[in-house]
């Protein structure tokens, strides 16, 4: 099939050819991208908001949630995001998906993590890549578009109620695995919404730093977007500190 860019220029690497005599564009002219599964890959953005600075209390702190109005998580409430385009870098599909969904747009955005446990989304095997904002001063107007039934800005609270640890692989004190779990609130009373979920952060802290969030108990939250949120809460805390 043809290759599916047309600058070719980046890739010729040496210029000879492979062990089958191939030049580049006669390996691609045969290149079968449906040889094998592939995931699908999406982006959702994590769009905070306070109307003061912010400090490690996360004081005053609002999250920007989307309805879901469709199939997985229909009813529940979930971070602004969708599906990457082929021809779309990453970055500019989290903030095309914030702009369909939220009409909110211009913000900068910073990639925080990737989420892609198989067992994520029950259509296919969906990657996510986050991103993270933070609007300082005037909240910004959110209206819902595209697949979102209703786009609305959620006071948030962050609170740890087991904080511990765990022998680690090497059962070295140094390497120990530190165990947090967290309750997330998040309420938006004209939408009478109000629901709370456990997120468990382990990490094993050192130079190579293994960490994971992972969803206990979603309430209300679509999917894993849970744990995604405290992550970046717990980003923000620490450069707050």
């Amino acid at each position: 099939m043809p290759a599916f860019l047309k600058d070719l220029s980046k890739f010729y690497g040496t210029g000879e050819r492979n062990r089958a005599g191939q030049t580049l564009e006669e390996f691609l002219e045969g290149y079968d991208p449906y040889k094998y599964r592939t995931p699908s890959c999406t982006a959702d953005a994590v769009i905070f908001s306070c109307a003061e600075p912010l400090t490690r209390e996360l004081r005053g702190i609002r999250l920007l949630l989307v309805k879901r109005s469709n199939h997985p998580s229909i009813g529940y409430w979930a971070l602004p995001g969708g599906f990457v385009d082929m021809e779309e870098n990453l970055e500019e599909s989290a903030k095309r998906e914030l702009l369909e969904e939220t009409g909110i747009s211009g913000l900068p955005m910073e990639q925080i993590a990737s989420y892609g446990n198989y067992d994520r989304d029950p259509r296919t095997r969906v990657i996510t890549t986050a991103y993270m904002a933070l609007v300082q001063g005037k909240e910004l107007k959110a209206r819902a578009g595209d697949d979102a039934a209703d786009a609305v800005w959620c006071e948030l609270e962050l609170e740890k109620i087991a904080d511990g640890g765990a022998a680690g692989w090497e059962a070295k004190p140094e390497q120990e695995t530190e165990i947090t779990t967290y309750r997330l609130s998040v309420k938006n009373q004209e939408k009478g919404l109000d629901t709370c979920a456990l997120v468990e952060r382990r990490r094993r802290p050192g130079l190579i730093r293994e960490e994971s969030f992972t969803v206990k108990d979603c309430g209300l939250i679509a999917v894993d977007h849970a744990a995604i949120i405290v992550q970046a809460l717990t980003i923000l805390q620490e450069r707050c500190g």
